[in-house]
């Protein structure tokens, strides 16, 4: 019987407003996390209270202004939309939770919970694992559980990003929309600072130099950059591209720290010297439209491409709603359902 069973998807979340307080709390909130800077919680506080929050809500709230839709949040708008179509195939409820702002994972997990919910299928709607996406997530949610709702069980659906049902669905995605002549295509993933990587390694293996490219290492299954790197690769044999026309870059770096490289806005300052003046982007750590892909990419990227001589740039959508992304979601959360009836 499924009666007791329940589906949450979560994403990152969204200030509520495009006004400056609204984006000021969001901000508090999502850059307090020792998950997303890692810093001890006294300097943590001294550079986003003293610093960042003083200076940065106001420019991102201008930027959330240039997004923002009728209904509010793309990023929420999205979740929202893949809810319903999802909740459209299953008998079962189906919530969303946020991991910053509202709705909260708590939140979401109260809604199930008080449908006759005692057993969830969280699903992290990240598709590569990260201390600052995925971890944050799972510690957020049991934190939750253990402390409002110790009787829930919760099972979390792990990173897909080289699932072959995802990885052909994003190829065909990107295939139907990639312009018909292109001189680049080029892999856009949020970025991270070099030490999450070697953090989120319990096996001690990652050098972040030639341990990426290998079959095997004991690493990967914690390693954001391996899996952005092996996510890029499948595409790109699905679509049967050569990789000399394909760029991988991270984006949205913050503060002065190393993060991995290359950086996307450095790359676009530099590809049309390189003869690329035709560019197709996508960014694969995203599965819905936010302020990182419709802001920071398709207008500030693109400003950047064209100012340094680029031609034609053309943004490549998120998966956001698309049917055949609901199929992938959908099949996910059967496997996991499944897996209860199996303990």
């Amino acid at each position: 019987m499924l009666n007791n069973k329940g589906i949450l998807l979560v994403n990152l979340g969204s200030p509520k407003s495009t006004a400056v307080n609204d984006v000021r709390e969001y901000l508090d909130e999502f850059l307090m996390d020792e998950k997303v800077i890692d810093y001890r919680w006294i300097f943590r506080a001294l550079l986003v209270r003293g610093i960042i929050l003083n200076t940065r809500p106001a420019k991102s709230a201008a930027a959330y202004k240039t997004v923002w839709t009728d209904q509010g949040s793309p990023l929420i708008v999205i979740t929202e939309k893949i809810q319903k179509k999802l909740q459209e195939r299953y008998d079962i409820p189906v919530e969303i939770g946020m991991r910053y702002a509202q709705p909260s994972i708590e939140a979401g997990i109260r809604k199930l919970v008080e449908q006759g919910v005692s057993e969830i299928v969280l699903f992290p709607l990240y598709p590569q694992y990260a201390m600052s996406t995925t971890e944050t997530v799972i510690e957020k949610a049991e934190e939750v559980r253990k402390k409002n709702f110790p009787t829930v069980k919760i099972s979390y659906i792990q990173p897909f990003y080289n699932r072959d049902i995802y990885i052909s669905c994003l190829a065909e995605s990107i295939r139907e929309k990639l312009p018909e002549h292109f001189d680049a295509l080029q892999f856009s993933y949020h970025g991270v600072p070099e030490r999450h990587i070697y953090k989120t390694d319990p096996t001690k293996t990652c050098n972040l130099n030639d341990c990426c490219s290998r079959d095997s290492n004991p690493s990967h299954q914690f390693c954001y950059r391996h899996q952005c790197y092996k996510t890029t690769n499948d595409v790109i044999e699905k679509l049967g591209l050569p990789k000399e026309k394909t760029i991988v870059s991270f984006q949205s770096r913050l503060g002065k720290d190393k993060w991995i490289e290359p950086y996307t806005d450095e790359t676009l300052e530099t590809i049309p010297k390189k003869g690329v003046k035709t560019l197709a982007v996508v960014c694969p750590a995203f599965v819905s439209d936010c302020l990182e892909t419709l802001e920071e990419i398709s207008v500030e990227g693109k400003e950047q491409f064209l100012h340094a001589g680029g031609e034609h740039f053309h943004y490549i959508p998120c998966l956001n709603d698309e049917d055949r992304w609901i199929d992938v979601i959908q099949t996910l959360c059967d496997e996991k359902l499944n897996e209860f009836y199996l303990v």
